[in-house]
């Protein structure tokens, strides 16, 4: 479980492909603290840490994750949004984030808003997925790229989110541009109502 408040953007370092998995190895501050067996969030997909050293830590992501994810595009020296899981211990800062993505949204637009900016996403909508609550509110929370934030002016296949810049700064945000396709988690306590109310 993840809160949606990015930990810092890691360097991909090296990417080794086995087969249908995608090894990555990754640059943080905090690989001493890391296990084996880990769980992190990597542009808000869950995997957990296989192997670490001194300079740095390797997860794998399977095929079915490269599908319906945005860690099959990487390449060296990107950045990553990592963030460990969430401790019951204190305030939950973002919402309740699982690190299972939904989907990939590309973006469409991004303006500048007197030293903010707003990002637009568009991405594929399915009837049935959208009924189950795999979709956007206003005013409500989504994970793009793992980072938790608001939506504003949600319409049924794009919606558009406000970045501050210590966000757009800390984050990966600053990488991305129109055409950049980002990972979506859409909010669970969403889902759990549509499919309570189709009952």
């Amino acid at each position: 479980m993840f809160s949606g408040i990015i930990e810092e953007a890691a360097t991909v370092v090296k990417l080794i492909k086995e087969k249908g998995n995608l090894n990555i190895t990754l640059q943080c501050s905090f690989v001493d603290e890391l296990k084996i067996d880990q769980s992190v969030a990597h542009n808000g997909v869950c995997l957990t840490v296989v192997a670490k050293d001194d300079k740095g830590y390797t997860v794998t992501a399977i095929q079915e994750t490269l599908d319906k994810s945005n860690l099959g595009l990487l390449n060296v020296g990107d950045k990553v949004n990592v963030e460990r899981s969430m401790l019951m211990n204190g305030r939950l800062d973002g919402h309740i984030v699982q690190g299972h993505v939904d989907q990939t949204a590309r973006c469409v637009e991004v303006k500048e808003a007197d030293g903010s900016w707003y990002f637009t996403f568009q991405y594929d909508v399915d009837k049935k997925m959208s009924s189950q609550g795999y979709v956007t509110v206003e005013k409500g929370s989504v994970c793009v790229n793992g980072v938790s934030l608001t939506v504003v002016n949600s319409k049924e296949d794009r919606f558009s989110v406000a970045i501050i810049p210590y966000t757009y700064e800390f984050t990966n945000f600053h990488q991305i541009r129109t055409g950049s396709v980002v990972n979506l988690e859409f909010d669970i306590i969403g889902k759990y109502i549509s499919r309570m109310m189709v009952k």
